[in-house]
């Protein structure tokens, strides 16, 4: 998943172009996994700076992606209009996770210090990898240094803790890698 400036929302994914020639879509997903997508019935579409809240009627994987059916788009030409659309959804409307898990906007901004006290900065972004998933350190004030750093999601063997209410994660990784 992606995280945007606005607060209350996350981006789920995006409308990549049409499918077929009864206006479906094609549709790239940030969920993991990616059908998790298509769980959500109502799709708030922010696309060239317009809102527009539309259902989904129906979905499917389709290749590497997903492709769906949306509500009053029923050619190409009104499915190409849509091209580019960001998929976003209230974070209040995410289901509650595990104890341990976590969405990845949750991580994003949070300071990163390892076990000897040193402050790498704030999580960026986080890469998937296939193997594990990466988090990308960027400095910030109170930085050890202005080095971006890569750190594995590896638990319990890199990260050792993510306190959401701090604001940080510590993790078991040396400053010189």
């Amino acid at each position: 998943m992606v995280t945007n400036n606005d607060t209350d929302e996350i981006v789920l994914g995006r409308i990549t172009s049409i499918f077929g020639v009864k206006g479906w879509v094609k549709v790239y997903s940030y969920t993991d996994p990616m059908e998790n997508l298509l769980d959500y019935p109502e799709w708030h579409l922010l696309h060239q700076g317009e809102r527009k809240v539309i259902r989904k009627l129906d979905g499917r994987r389709h290749g590497k992606g997903l492709i769906a059916r949306l509500d009053g788009i029923n050619t190409p030409e009104e499915a190409r209009l849509l091209s580019g659309a960001e998929i976003r959804l209230s974070r209040s409307k995410l289901p509650d996770l595990p104890q341990g898990e976590y969405y990845w906007s949750q991580l994003v901004g949070l300071k990163v210090i390892n076990l000897q006290g040193q402050v790498f900065g704030q999580v960026d972004y986080l890469l998937d990898t296939g193997a594990n998933d990466v988090l990308v350190i960027k400095p910030c004030e109170g930085s050890l240094d202005k080095q971006e750093r890569l750190v594995p999601w590896l638990i319990p063997d890199v990260i050792r803790q993510v306190d959401l209410e701090a604001a940080q994660i510590d993790v078991d990784w040396d400053a010189d890698f």
